[in-house]
């Protein structure tokens, strides 16, 4: 019997790290480089014996729990060496090689595993889902079919009554070469949104990287900040975020400007890469004023990283639980899904959108960014009920 040909293009993706058959020896706490990837990961009454016998620890307070960590070390030159062993031995390792690694490790096994502050307003123990409304006429995914104000609310609530419990609305195009919208323009284009979905009672997320629109739009009712750019984009942003009082979600970019983001990305090791950038940015708005308790992290998909540098992040999405916060994943409708499997227009893009998110719920992220709000509703459902049952 001849086999058919399988019509699906294999993706040749290298891996994120150096596979290593042992925990490394003698490592020098004082260089940093060590970070700790939560895996082997159970569900359920599976959680529950796992970290009853001390066979695992919860994450993020009760998602799951992990009974593995990956030990993941920096090369010279690039790359990174990663070890696998299971929650005990990874312990007893730490604590028998020096105690200051004992100490770090068990620091992060805490942030790992501590309960994550409400977001917006919104409890994170079960996943949330942000509805997107690109108030834009030239966005990547929908043409710009809520350019209008009318358009843009009636979106809104139509995303919310199909199951987004918050709003993300944007007014600039971040999509890779956009051309930049003065914020006179954007502020024309957002703020009667923002102000109408929020006095409807919704929780509305505003998606700017201008510090001015950030200001205003709090003003008009929205009670988070979601910024590409990790406040990054204006010397104002830090300041401004910080008294405004809401929530923030700190995205990863390679780069600073969306029109050449995607020129040559190059990383040393993209999932280490876009952590410590992210523990960078947590770091400066802890010196701004801003508390820990209002920052959740996105790892940037398709921002200033080819399809290689995404499926690898999204390989090792778990490894930002040791930044102890709110984890968000945007992946919904973007480029890399194409460019991964058949070179899908935008619309048709719902299926591989749909795996990567599933990833994302394996890994334990809070929240998912979507254009396809019901349908993720649906897969969540289901999700859901089969890790309840597991």
């Amino acid at each position: 019997m001849t086999r058919s040909r399988n019509p699906v293009p294999e993706a040749t993706i290298t891996s994120a790290f150096t596979r290593s058959p042992a925990l490394p020896r003698g490592f020098d706490v004082s260089g940093g480089g060590l970070h700790l990837l939560p895996t082997g990961l159970v569900w359920g009454e599976q959680a529950a014996a796992a970290v009853i016998s001390g066979n695992g620890w919860p994450l993020a307070d009760g998602w799951a729990a992990f009974t593995a960590l990956g030990v993941i070390t920096r090369k010279t030159g690039g790359g990174a060496d990663l070890a696998v062993a299971s929650f005990a031995e990874v312990v007893d390792w730490a604590e028998g090689e020096d105690p200051a690694l004992a100490r770090m490790v068990a620091e992060t096994i805490h942030r790992i595993g501590a309960r994550r502050r409400p977001w917006g307003g919104l409890d994170l123990n079960r996943p949330r889902i942000m509805g997107i409304v690109n108030v834009t006429p030239d966005s990547f995914s929908d043409g710009g079919e809520a350019f209008a104000t009318d358009a843009a609310v009636t979106r809104g609530l139509a995303l919310a009554e199909a199951g987004a419990e918050i709003i993300d609305v944007g007014g600039e195009s971040t999509r890779p070469g956009a051309d930049p919208v003065s914020p006179d323009e954007e502020a024309r284009r957002v703020l009667p949104v923002v102000r109408t979905l929020a006095e409807k009672g919704l929780c509305v997320s505003i998606d700017t990287r201008h510090a001015a629109i950030m200001g205003a739009a709090v003003e008009a009712g929205a009670r988070i900040i979601n910024d590409v750019t990790a406040l990054l984009g204006e010397p104002e942003s830090l300041a401004v975020a910080a008294r405004s009082g809401a929530d923030l979600c700190l995205m990863h970019m390679q780069g600073d400007d969306p029109r050449t983001m995607q020129a040559a990305p190059v990383y040393a090791s993209a999932p280490l890469d876009v952590f410590d950038h992210l523990a960078g940015r947590v770091r400066a708005c802890e010196a701004a004023g801003i508390s820990r308790d209002r920052i959740c992290l996105d790892p940037g998909i398709g921002f200033g990283k080819t399809p290689e540098h995404c499926a690898q992040i999204l390989g090792s999405l778990a490894l930002l639980h040791g930044l102890g916060l709110p984890l968000l994943l945007g992946v919904s409708r973007k480029s890399f899904v194409a460019r991964l499997s058949k070179g899908e227009a935008a619309l048709a893009r719902l299926p591989g959108t749909m795996a990567a998110n599933l990833a994302g719920l394996d890994a334990g992220y809070q929240v998912l960014r979507v254009h396809d709000v019901a349908e993720t509703v649906q897969a969540l459902t289901v999700w859901t009920a089969m890790r309840q049952g597991a």
